[in-house]
């Protein structure tokens, strides 16, 4: 830095509390989710809520303005959207104020496709149709169907098809470069799943954050046990097979790492990646009876049971025993299964609307009237 720089004081930044996170899907956004969910409590702001019975906002459908509960009489005046939609910024600004700060994040695609193969496994016709992941890799064109491009979006290009565009398009250099401008031009700044701890640090200084804003315990992940191993050629299939995907992905994690070099730099970044590892094991010290994430058989409360879907054994905490009452809705929010979260807020936000049907036993939303 030059001599001039180094003498202006670093202004204090404010909070940022109109933010818009786009969801996709098997990226570690249901933790993010949660993040938002927890700090839209903290400072009593206003969530974009699935209307009705809706537990996303009209995915996969492109998003619209309606979708939103309420949106007829709030207008603009929602701080915080981060439920799963397929992105339509043009509708997306009816809802959200002008000043509002967008993010998203991205998988490595090789990784992402794996876990979409074992989740979606019973919905999507081509993972149906296929023995395992590897069989599906050797022929995809075999299994997956044009015809079924609805049902089977999950198979194919998914964060592309998340961020609006077509997941089916060829993979043309020039429009690739467009979408990828377009996308830099509509957000402020996309994460990198693989690299969870750095990318919070990233928010938390994007956003002038506080470090417990963005401490979280892992959520929506699965047990070790269905993770199917990949063979090196299923691997490079991947990359052609979801080539659009693969672009995007290579694309902004190069300017991920530009970004932290730019704000943040690599030594203070290790040294708060270390401090929200410590922090984080605290916390799961004082909430939890594991010390882990335990299997679906394993969760004593079933009201905080997360969604379970095809072949992944989705896990979940189990909360001590002998938590004050503080520290117990803390902790009840920290384990807060995504659907559960957001039927909760839509409680709170909502009080004369029926309340959010997810054929779970009703839980702590009693226990949690203020």
């Amino acid at each position: 830095k030059s001599h001039e720089e180094l003498l202006i004081p670093s202004t204090p930044c404010h909070a940022r509390t109109n933010v818009m996170f786009l969801k996709t899907h098997k990226t570690a956004s249901s933790t993010i989710l949660n993040i938002m969910f927890r700090f839209a409590e903290r400072y009593n702001l206003t969530v974009a809520l699935p209307a009705d019975q809706l537990v996303h906002l009209g995915y996969p459908k492109t998003f619209l303005a309606h979708f939103v509960e309420d949106f007829q009489a709030i207008g603009q005046n929602y701080n915080i959207m981060c439920n799963h939609l397929r992105f339509n910024p043009s509708e997306v600004q009816k809802v959200m104020a002008a000043n509002t700060f967008y993010f998203s994040i991205l998988r490595n695609p090789i990784r992402l496709l794996e876990s979409s193969y074992v989740y979606y496994k019973d919905s999507v016709p081509a993972f149906r149709n296929s023995k395992d992941v590897n069989e599906f890799l050797e022929s995809p064109k075999k299994y997956y169907q044009l015809a079924d491009y609805r049902q089977n979006i999950y198979a194919r290009n998914i964060m592309w098809f998340d961020f609006g565009y077509d997941n089916n398009a060829e993979n043309n250099k020039m429009y690739v470069q467009a979408v990828l401008k377009e996308i830099e031009q509509n957000f402020h700044l996309i994460l990198i799943a693989d690299y969870f701890d750095e990318s919070m640090i990233l928010l938390k200084h994007a956003l002038c954050w506080d470090l417990d804003d963005v401490i979280y315990f892992k959520l929506n992940s699965r047990s070790q046990d269905t993770v199917q191993t990949l063979t090196p050629e299923s691997k490079e299939r991947i990359k052609a097979w979801c080539s659009l995907d693969w672009q995007l992905y290579l694309h902004f994690n190069q300017s991920f790492w530009r970004r932290i070099e730019e704000t943040v730099g690599l030594e203070l970044l290790e040294q708060e990646v270390n401090h929200l590892r410590m922090r984080q094991k605290e916390l799961m010290e004082t909430c939890l009876s594991d010390q882990e994430a335990v299997g679906k058989d394993n969760i004593k409360n079933k009201a905080l049971l997360p969604f379970q879907s095809g072949a992944a054994n989705i896990l979940g905490y189990n909360l001590r025993q002998d938590l004050d009452n503080r520290t117990l809705r803390t902790c009840q929010r920290m384990i807060m299964p995504e659907l559960q979260y957001t039927s909760y807020l839509y409680a709170v936000q909502h009080p004369q609307k029926k309340r959010k049907q997810l054929g779970l036993p009703q839980l702590w939303t009693s226990v949690q009237e203020k």
